[in-house]
């Protein structure tokens, strides 16, 4: 099996870095901001959002509940504001089972 270095985290990620993590432009993280509660990103001085990694995460369940489960934002929204933990538990469960995936395609692949 292939070595892998741990991927180092930032403390603070800019926009640009948080959009290109998620695959979609900085004006729909913008959007998703002014729409949803739960992102509250610090700004700088120069007045530049800076993400946090649990930003980072609240992004990752937005994008997948609406681009993945293909709710409306008043369904995402709805769903966060009842019910955050079972949204983040089941989130984690989908997380994990990506990457055990990926790890078994790996080594399916390594094999042959």
């Amino acid at each position: 099996m292939p070595y892998r270095e741990k991927q180092i985290e930032k403390l603070y990620y800019s926009i640009g870095e948080t959009a290109e993590m998620l695959g979609v432009p900085i004006s729909t993280i913008r959007f998703w901001e002014n729409e949803f509660d739960i992102l509250k990103p610090m700004k700088n001085k120069k007045g530049n959002r800076m993400f946090t990694p649990t930003d980072i995460k609240n992004l990752k369940i937005i994008h997948h509940l609406l681009k993945e489960e293909g709710m409306t934002l008043p369904g995402a929204k709805k769903r966060l504001a009842g019910k955050q933990e079972e949204t983040d538990y089941k989130y984690e469960i989908n997380e994990s089972l990506r990457k055990i995936k990926s790890l078994l395609l790996d080594l399916r692949d390594n094999i042959q």
